[in-house]
This record gives C-alpha cells, sequence and structure tokens, in this order.
C-alpha cells in the first residue's frame, strides 16, 4: 500500500462496524432527548428529518448529547425553572447553523480525502448515509437506509493503522511539527463552574476540553465535554452551585451518593436563589417531566456522615458511564513537547479522547494542548505531498 492509495480509498471504509446513528425527530423535546440518552448506549441523537418523496433521503438537522442539555439547562433564561425547560423542541438543543458548520453529510462513495476537508474545514463530525444490515436496532422510520457517524477520531484511528506510510514524520515530536497551540479553554479551581459555561459549550464544538488551572499554572484537572456526556441532569444543579473545582471532584464520585455533598449543593441553590435547580436535583424525571416527591439524593441527617465536597467520591444514582474509562477529572491525558505524534495518536486514542495536554517535566505547568483536528492537518499535508 502507497500514501496514493489511501486517497483512493472511500468513506464507506471508515463506516465499517459502525453502528448505525440513534435518530431524534424534531417534534422531540428535550425531555426526550434526555430519556433517550439516559435509556440508550448512545452518547449522542441525530437530529433529522426526511424527505416525504424520498424517505431513504435523510437530511439531518445536528447532533445532540448530554453536554447540549447540561448547558442548556444552565442557561440564562433556563437556571430558575429548568424542569419547564424540558418541554421545549429539542431542535433549541442546536446551535445556530448546526446543519451547515459542524455537521456535514458525505456520500460512502466519497473519498478519504473530501471527507477528510469536510473535518479540516470546521465540520464536528460526518453523518453517512449507510444501509442498515442485520441490525436489532428498532428506528422511527422504516427506510431502507440509515445514518452513521464519523467523527475526528475514526479518521485518526486510519491514519495510524498506516502510519509507516508517513515515515519519518510520526516520529517528529509535536513542537517540532508545530502541533503545540496555546490553551486558551481554562478556569481556576476557584472560579465559579457556571463561569465555565461558554468554554464548556466552546469544548464540546471543538471535541476539547475546559483545563483547570492553578493561580501559578500548573495543571490541576479538566472539566471534560467527554466525560459530562456520560453523566445526567444532576449534574446541572451542581454547575450552578459549586467551584469549578469542586465540580471536577462531583462529576468523578463512584459509589453511594455523599450526603454532605448534596447538602453543600442543596444549600448554595437555596442561598443563590435557584430554587428551580434544587427541584431539579430533587426530581425523578419521567414523562410528562414532573418532579417526584421521592428524591433518590435526599439529605436525610440519620443518614452516615460523610467526607466534605472537596474528597467525596460518591457516584450519584443516574449517572451513566463516565467511570468506565477508569479516569477521573484531575487525570487529565498529558504528554511533553518533546512526545512524538504516533506517541500521543495513540495515548489519545488509548483514552477516547480528541486532545492531549502538553506539560512540562517539571511541576505540571500547562504548555498547551495537542487537538486531533492539528494532527489531521498533518497528514492532510502528507496527503498533497
Amino acid at each position: 500500500m502507497t500514501v496514493n492509495s489511501l486517497q483512493a480509498r472511500e468513506v464507506l471504509d471508515l463506516c465499517i462496524g459502525k453502528p448505525p446513528a440513534r435518530p431524534l425527530p424534531l417534534s422531540a423535546t428535550v425531555g426526550d432527548a434526555l430519556l433517550a440518552l439516559r435509556s440508550g448506549g448512545d452518547d449522542r441523537l441525530v437530529i433529522w428529518t426526511a424527505d416525504g418523496p424520498a424517505p431513504e433521503r435523510k437530511a439531518c438537522a445536528g447532533n445532540v448529547c448530554m453536554v447540549d442539555i447540561l448547558c442548556y439547562l444552565c442557561a440564562k433564561q433556563n437556571l430558575d425553572a429548568p424542569m419547564a425547560a424540558l418541554g421545549a423542541p429539542a431542535s433549541a438543543l442546536l446551535p445556530p447553523l448546526a446543519a451547515t458548520s459542524l455537521v456535514r453529510r458525505v456520500e460512502p462513495s466519497s473519498s478519504i480525502l473530501e471527507a477528510l476537508d469536510a473535518i479540516l474545514d470546521g465540520a464536528q463530525s460526518l453523518v453517512v448515509p449507510i444501509r442498515a444490515v442485520a441490525s436489532r436496532r428498532k428506528f422511527t422510520s422504516a427506510s431502507a437506509a440509515e445514518l452513521c457517524w464519523l467523527t475526528q477520531e475514526d479518521f485518526v484511528r486510519f491514519f495510524l493503522n498506516s502510519i509507516a506510510l508517513f515515515s519519518p514524520v510520526p516520529a517528529l515530536s509535536v513542537t517540532d511539527l508545530g502541533l503545540v497551540r496555546p490553551a486558551a479553554l481554562a478556569v481556576r479551581p476557584q472560579d465559579p463552574a457556571l463561569s465555565a459555561l461558554p468554554l464548556i459549550r466552546a469544548a464540546l464544538a471543538e471535541q476539547t476540553s475546559v483545563a483547570v488551572v492553578s493561580d501559578d499554572g500548573r495543571l490541576i484537572g479538566e472539566i471534560s465535554p467527554f466525560t459530562l456526556a456520560h453523566c445526567d441532569e444532576r449534574v446541572a444543579p451542581a454547575l450552578a452551585a459549586l467551584s469549578a473545582g469542586d465540580l471536577m471532584t462531583f462529576i468523578d464520585c463512584a459509589g453511594a451518593p455523599r450526603k454532605s455533598a448534596v447538602r453543600s449543593i442543596k444549600a448554595q441553590l437555596r442561598a443563590k436563589g435557584l430554587l428551580g435547580m434544587l427541584e431539579l436535583l430533587d426530581a425523578d424525571v419521567s414523562p410528562p417531566f414532573s418532579p417526584s416527591t421521592s428524591s433518590s439524593w435526599s439529605d436525610d441527617e440519620s443518614s452516615p456522615s460523610s467526607p466534605p465536597l472537596s474528597n467525596g467520591r460518591g457516584r450519584p444514582r443516574g449517572m451513566r458511564s463516565a467511570w468506565r474509562m477508569g479516569r477521573r477529572s484531575e487525570e487529565a491525558i498529558v504528554c511533553h513537547p518533546w512526545s512524538s505524534l504516533v506517541a500521543v495518536m495513540i495515548q489519545a486514542l488509548a483514552h477516547r479522547v480528541s486532545y492531549v495536554w502538553v506539560v512540562d517535566d517539571d511541576d505540571c505547568f500547562l504548555v498547551g494542548i495537542v487537538t486531533f483536528s492539528d494532527i489531521l492537518g498533518v497528514f492532510r499535508e502528507q496527503l498533497e505531498q
């Protein structure tokens, strides 16, 4: 195989083994999207419309994940009444121009190069029509065609499988290749977590993360959209009440919920007058999305005492699989300025992230970040040559 032969490969080659995207009709509500994400194994849902005369031609309006819902519930206009916000149309979760910028449709017969150019042109993900074969899933459409997602990760895996063809570039350091960019999305641990909301939105769009750094620039941890995507709606009250540092601790919980942590969140919500968020914290969200009087996060004083929030590791009920990755928020994936390109690729893929923080070797001072987008740019240049 040669580099030229890679250019002749089709997008369909990247779709092998990819499951069909789980659809959500435009008539669905934010609450419907929330329940679908909580009940299924999908990290995101596709909101689509179908052409009446040709139902096999699905028009993708965008995709949504739990991070979109958390950011929506914590938006200024929804802080006072997040439960009511669950009744809004699911399209409210989509950013402006989502269909034309962040999500793009490509045909299975398109070349790898064409699809890669779409990714490098700013598309967050590509939607590819595929034919559902031997699929056990049940969809809302009887169409013979289904859709699957392609992301930056799929392209990085594709190039890693043929990494020897690009020698000696993969052995060069990320610094020599000019891949280390400044880490623009960063907060301090004492900053209100709610102030990081615009940064979380930006990190989701850029498929990166929000660094949590000390006053002297050391990397303490991160608030990762990838981790938040595996949580549930109860993180929204925590995001509205806690500092960035305490939010990291909260989303890292694993086990029974810490009563002291819940009490701390409730007290801060009351102090801030966010009674709607307090209602969401206690609610049993289910159709028709009305709060239940029985809360799984009771702060009953008869419960055993727990350590303070900053030391807690309790897992709130309803959170899904963020802990299956075996990594906490303070254990951000890092490399060094002299790390090789191939080493960084393997490291990121092993941890299922699309970025790696760059730190020095002495005191974990944050130097910058290497992203899949920039890595793919290197391979695009190599294909041109």
